[in-house]
C-alpha cells in the first residue's frame, strides 16, 4: 500500500524533484513504521458465532456489546489468591509475596513503577519515593470482604505499548503461540513448549523473540480451526501464514530458553521467558507451593456461601479441577467428608478439524479413520480420569485428608433405595467403567483407614466392620468374594495401578437426602471468562443446552441434600 501511494504521488511532474522524492520517501518510511506499530499491538477483535452475535446485540445493543467483547479480550486487573488457613496465614503470605517480589525485581513491573529512573535523577523527591514504596506495599493487599480475609489480591498493570525492533524490511524475530497459551501468558503464565504453533527460522537460545497469536478462523466448511502445521517457519512476510490474522494480537516480548530446534524436539518446559507483557500480572507457578492457591474470586465466594461446617458430609457435583472442592474442605478445617465428583466431560481434548486425509461430514470432521478414532477415544478418555485424579493431586499438595473423589455423570448422581451398590461401599464390580475412586487420606478403599498400616487379621477384622457398619446403614449386598477381594487389597496395599487413584469401580450414585451440603458449579459457556480470544465454538443451540442440562443436574442436586440442608448452585 506504501508503494502504490509514493508511485501515484510521484506521478504528478512537481514532485519530480530529487528533494521531493526525498521527502516523500521519508513520509513513506513514517507511514511504513505506524503501519508496523498498529501490527505489532494487542488490538484484538472477538469472533462469535455470527447467530450468538446478533442474539446479543439486540439483547445489549451494538455499542454495550463492543464494549463488552472487548473487555473480554483483557485480562483482570489483579490477580486473586486463596490462602490454605490450615498451613499458612494471609499476613505471612503477603510478607512472602513482597519478599519474593522484591528479590526478583518484578514489583515495580506489577504496579507500573520505575524506582530506578527516579533515583537516578539528581533532584529525587523523597516524598514521590515515599509515594511510591506505598504503592508498592499496596499492590498486595488482603480482601476487606468481612469472612473473605484469607483471600489476598495482586494488583497488576496494563496494557502497556511495547517496542518489537522494527525496522523496515527486518521484522523481528517471532514465536507464534496457540489461543489458550497466549489467554493464559495474559493472566502471568510463561511461555511453555506445547503451546509454541510456529517460529521464526534461525532462533536460537537466548534471542529476544516477539510472542504473537493465532486465533481460530472460519472455515469454507463452516467450522473453525487453526490450519497451520506446527513447527511452520515465520518470516514475517505477507506470504506466511496468519501474517494478517496476527495483526494487533501481540502480547509481548520475551527471551528463548531453547533454539528452534529444541523448541519442536521437547515436549514440556518454558520455551520462552515473558519478560515484557501488554499485561503485567505475575506468574504464581512453583510459588508458596501448598499455601496459596491461584482461584477466581466467584469460586472461592461460592465455596464461601456454601458455609461448610466440621464433621459434615458435602458434595462437589462437578468438581474439576478441585478449586471449590479443596476451599470447602479448607474451611471445614479438613474435618468430615467431601465427596468431589465430576464427568468432565466437555473438559476434554478434542481434534478442532480432522487431518487433511480423513474425509469432513458436516463441517466437524466425523468421520475418522479406526486408528485415528481409537487413538482420539483413548486420548479423551485418559484425559477424563487425569482431570480426577488431578483433584487428588491439589489435595495432596495443600495437605487435604478428607477429599474423596469419583468421575461420575451428575445426571446419574442419584440411585435409588434398592439399588444394588453406592459410591460408599467398598464393593467393586469389573462390568460398568464409569467411576474413577480415590481418597486423599486412605487406599483405594476410601474407608478412612491408611492400608499400609493394617496387616494380618487386623485387616480381615476391620473390613468386616465396615462392611457391617455399611450393611446397617445403607442395606446393600457385598459378596464374599468382594469381601475377599477387598481384604486382600488392604492387605497387600493399594499397587502400582492405585497410587493415584487410578482404580475403576461400579456405582450407580448416592442415596437421596444423603449430604449436609451440596455444591452444584454447572458445566456453562464460559462466556464470560477472561482473557478471552475467540467465541465463535458457541452456538444458539448449545447455549440453550447448557440451561437444559444445568436444570437437569439441579433436580439431582436437590434431591441428594437432606431436608435442611444447603444447596448452592454456582
Amino acid at each position: 500500500m506504501t508503494q502504490l501511494l509514493r508511485q501515484r504521488i510521484w506521478a504528478f511532474p512537481e514532485y519530480q524533484t530529487s528533494s521531493t522524492r526525498a521527502e516523500f520517501a521519508d513520509i513513506g518510511k513514517w507511514i511504513q513504521l505506524n503501519a508496523a506499530s498498529a501490527r505489532y499491538s494487542y488490538n484484538p477483535i472477538l469472533r462469535w458465532n455470527p447467530q450468538v452475535e446478533d442474539y446479543f446485540i439486540k439483547a445489549y445493543g451494538s455499542l454495550h456489546f463492543a464494549q463488552i467483547s472487548k473487555a473480554l479480550t483483557r485480562p483482570s486487573c489483579y490477580s486473586c489468591i486463596r490462602v490454605n488457613t490450615l498451613k499458612s496465614t494471609s499476613d505471612a503470605v503477603i510478607e512472602k509475596l513482597q519478599e519474593i517480589m522484591r528479590k526478583s525485581g518484578s514489583q515495580n513491573d506489577v504496579v507500573g513503577i520505575n524506582l530506578k529512573e527516579n533515583k537516578a535523577s539528581n533532584d529525587i523527591d523523597l516524598d514521590m519515593v515515599e509515594k511510591q514504596s506505598s504503592l508498592q506495599n499496596e499492590s498486595i493487599t488482603k480482601c476487606q470482604i468481612p469472612g473473605l480475609e484469607y483471600v489476598v489480591f495482586v494488583k497488576g498493570s496494563g496494557p502497556h505499548e511495547i517496542d518489537y525492533g522494527y525496522l523496515p524490511d527486518k521484522p523481528p524475530k517471532e514465536v507464534l503461540v496457540s489461543r489458550k497459551c497466549a489467554e493464559a501468558v495474559l493472566r502471568g503464565a510463561q511461555v511453555y513448549v506445547p503451546g509454541i504453533m510456529a517460529c521464526s527460522s534461525h532462533v536460537e537460545e537466548g534471542d529476544l523473540v516477539a510472542v504473537s497469536v493465532a486465533v481460530e478462523q472460519p472455515f469454507p466448511d463452516g467450522g473453525w480451526g487453526l490450519g497451520i502445521t506446527r513447527g511452520t517457519v515465520l518470516q514475517g512476510l505477507p506470504t506466511d501464514p496468519y501474517h494478517f490474522e496476527r495483526n494487533g494480537l501481540y502480547i509481548g516480548q520475551g527471551t528463548t530458553m531453547l533454539s528452534r530446534a529444541g523448541i519442536f524436539r521437547a515436549s514440556q518446559g518454558i520455551a520462552v521467558d515473558m519478560n515484557n507483557r501488554v499485561f503485567k500480572l505475575p506468574s504464581f507457578y512453583d510459588v508458596l507451593e501448598g499455601e496459596i492457591f491461584l482461584q477466581n474470586l466467584p469460586s472461592i465466594i461460592a465455596a464461601h456461601a456454601l458455609d461448610p461446617q466440621k464433621g459434615e458430609r458435602i458434595l462437589d457435583m462437578c468438581a474439576a479441577p478441585g478449586g471449590k472442592t479443596t476451599a470447602i474442605a479448607i474451611l471445614m478445617k479438613d474435618e468430615g467428608e467431601v465427596i468431589a465428583a465430576d464427568r468432565s466431560h466437555n473438559k476434554t481434548v478434542c481434534l478442532v478439524r480432522p487431518p487433511p486425509m480423513i474425509k469432513s461430514v458436516g463441517g466437524t470432521g466425523s468421520l475418522f479413520l479406526k486408528k485415528e478414532r481409537n487413538l482420539v477415544e483413548n486420548v479423551v478418555l485418559g484425559e477424563k480420569r487425569r482431570r480426577v485424579i488431578d483433584i487428588q493431586k491439589l489435595a495432596a499438595e495443600l495437605g487435604l485428608t478428607c477429599i474423596t473423589t469419583y468421575k461420575l455423570d451428575a445426571l446419574k448422581a442419584v440411585r435409588k433405595r434398592n439399588g444394588s451398590s453406592d459410591m460408599t461401599t467398598l464393593c467393586c464390580n469389573k462390568d460398568n467403567n464409569d467411576v474413577v475412586n480415590q481418597r486423599s487420606d486412605s487406599g483405594p478403599l476410601g474407608n478412612g483407614v491408611s492400608s499400609t498400616t493394617i496387616v494380618g487379621s487386623n485387616a480381615d477384622t476391620t473390613f468386616k466392620e465396615n462392611v457391617s457398619n455399611e450393611k446397617a446403614n445403607e442395606r446393600t449386598y457385598t459378596s464374599k468374594a468382594d469381601i475377599r477381594k477387598n481384604t486382600r487389597r488392604m492387605r497387600n496395599g493399594p499397587g502400582r495401578n492405585q497410587s493415584l487413584g487410578g482404580r475403576v469401580e461400579n456405582s450407580k450414585g448416592f442415596l437421596p437426602n444423603s449430604f449436609d451440603r451440596v455444591l452444584l458449579d454447572a458445566p456453562c459457556s464460559a462466556l464470560g471468562l477472561r482473557p478471552r480470544l475467540f467465541a465463535g465454538e458457541e452456538t444458539i443451540e448449545s447455549l440453550r443446552n447448557h440451561g437444559k442440562y444445568q436444570r437437569r443436574m439441579f433436580d439431582q442436586a436437590v434431591q441428594l441434600v437432606r431436608p435442611g440442608g444447603v444447596l448452592v448452585y454456582s
